[in-house]
């Protein structure tokens, strides 16, 4: 299955809405566009069980890609702010998995 998109929306010095939050899709993940500013807000709707969150790290070493994968944990209820992520270790296409669909992902530039 194809992964889901997921939009960045840029902030400036003026501030931002912040956009929709999209709810995580546990089964295909998410794809969102990486230009080395992308930041996520990551939410965990869930009242009583912390949640995970995993992006690809895919980066040539030798020649050779070599993927690895960053799990940040999400207590229940709360949020947490992830990034930035450098082009140069996860590439120009975030890959987003989620082990729940109660975290709830939002993209943002930074400036």
């Amino acid at each position: 299955m194809p992964r889901g998109t997921i939009n960045v929306t840029s902030s400036d010095r003026a501030g931002t809405v912040l956009p929709a939050a999209t709810a995580g899709d546990s089964a295909n993940g998410h794809t969102i566009v990486n230009d080395g500013r992308v930041m996520l807000i990551v939410e965990n709707a869930g009242s009583t069980v912390a949640r995970t969150v995993s992006i690809q790290i895919s980066k040539p070493v030798d020649g050779f890609s070599a993927v690895a994968t960053r799990t940040v944990s999400v207590a229940a209820g709360a949020t947490r702010l992830l990034g930035p992520y450098p082009t140069a270790d996860y590439g120009p296409a975030l890959l987003v998995d989620v082990d729940n669909a109660e975290l709830k992902i939002r993209a943002i530039r930074s400036s």
